[in-house]
């Protein structure tokens, strides 16, 4: 390798490391230091919970690609990765409480009021070092507060399972019979340590309650090995429509052993397209293998999946990634389904996701292509979803010919 490509990287992971550190040491300032007395119970305490934490967090990230018991997993991932996303969003709010601190020093020192509440917090320090006790300790219990409820709103917005939402989309080569036709897009399930049997029977019933005439699975199904979720995925059994469910692989399913993985949704009665395509009575469908097969010699080939079609037929491709467009704009694709996103999960994430996908959620078009984005169904890491909504969503075709 370059010796400057390992320069870059040396350079980019300690910027990375000195950045979280700065972080967390942030979080602790606010949040423990300036709000406790030196050697108190609440300071011990405080800094405990801020480090195990971090740890479990770490854990939860490591155990799943260490070979540590399933079991264990289980065990760690539900507090790990909650603090996670408490940790983001008590940053988040502690930011914007560095906006009121100066504030409300100003409004407390005008205040005969606001000084003797000073006093009553810490009557033991002079007037100066009271004030700003109390300021810590006020924007340091708001931002708590603040983030703890963003992070319940946006657990409760998960486990109740995903919304359905509804979108028409025009196609130019669509045959008139074919208006109407109703396809139900689902991706990033994620069952695993957290999203397990209960999650997948709610998914299956939203899908099967829409009474679609064909369901996408557009990949990243599970986070884990078909040993430790067989009994999780057993439910996508019962999907139903009537040109039947069809699934891709995702990024996530090279990680959790992916020849098992297309073994077994097989079994489940899902229509594996794996490069390749079924000819429908109204359409071609199409899918392609996740980028991340290309670790295992199993990445997308458009050439095998639509290399040799009848261009005067309309085609849909599924595909995991949205970038994955570029090439179904080459291959004359008039619908490209996908996922992968999550619509950026927690906000602000969705404008980091921005810089790594052309379009984040929703329907976009790319030359003579439209791109159908899913937010996903589940949630991958903190089972919490914040200002981007699960869905499953039914794509009506229309026909330009109706």
């Amino acid at each position: 390798m370059d010796v400057v490509v390992v320069v870059g990287i040396v350079v980019g992971a300690v910027i990375v490391v000195l950045g979280v550190v700065g972080v967390h040491w942030y979080l602790w300032r606010r949040l423990v230091w300036d709000t406790t007395e030196r050697a108190s119970i609440a300071r011990r305490v405080g800094t405990g919970v801020i480090v195990a934490g971090t740890a479990l967090l770490i854990g939860a990230f490591a155990s799943e690609s260490a070979g540590v018991p399933f079991l264990i997993i289980q065990i760690i991932a539900w507090p790990g990765y909650m603090w996670g996303a408490l940790f983001v969003y008590l940053v988040l709010w502690l930011f914007a409480g560095e906006l009121v601190r100066p504030l409300l020093r100003r409004w407390m020192a005008h205040s005969r009021t606001a000084e003797d509440i000073a006093a009553t917090v810490a009557a033991d320090h002079p007037a100066p070092v009271s004030r700003r006790l109390f300021v810590s300790r006020a924007v340091g219990a708001a931002a708590t507060l603040a983030a703890v409820s963003t992070v319940g709103y946006g657990t409760h917005s998960v486990l109740t399972g995903p919304r359905v939402k509804q979108l028409t989309v025009p196609l130019a080569h669509l045959p008139r019979t074919a208006h109407g036709y109703r396809i139900a897009v689902v991706s990033d399930i994620h069952l695993g340590p957290i999203l397990g049997r209960g999650f997948a029977e709610r998914v299956v019933e939203t899908i099967n309650d829409t009474q679609p005439d064909l369901i996408a699975v557009v990949g990243d199904l599970v986070d884990g090995s078909v040993e430790h979720l067989r009994s999780a995925v057993e439910p996508l059994a019962r999907l139903q429509a009537r040109h039947g469910a069809y699934f891709v692989t995702g990024n996530h399913e090279y990680f959790s052993g992916a020849e098992q993985w297309i073994e077994h949704v097989q079994e489940l009665g899902l229509r594996l397209l794996a490069n390749s395509r079924t000819e429908l009575p109204y359409f071609d469908l199409a899918g392609v293998n996740d980028i991340q097969g290309e670790r295992i010699g199993q990445g997308p080939d458009f050439t095998a999946a639509l290399g040799d079609r009848d261009l005067a037929r309309t085609a849909v491709l599924l595909a995991h990634q949205p970038v994955q467009i570029h090439d179904a704009v080459e291959f004359g694709v008039d619908l490209q389904l996908s996922g992968h996103t999550h619509g950026g999960q927690l906000w602000p994430g969705n404008y980091l996701a921005g810089l790594a996908s052309p379009t984040v959620a929703g329907l976009d078009r790319y030359g003579d292509t439209q791109l159908y984005v899913s937010r996903g169904a589940g949630a991958w890491g903190p089972p919490v979803r914040v200002g981007a909504p699960s869905d499953i969503t039914v794509i009506e075709l229309a026909s330009k010919q109706a």
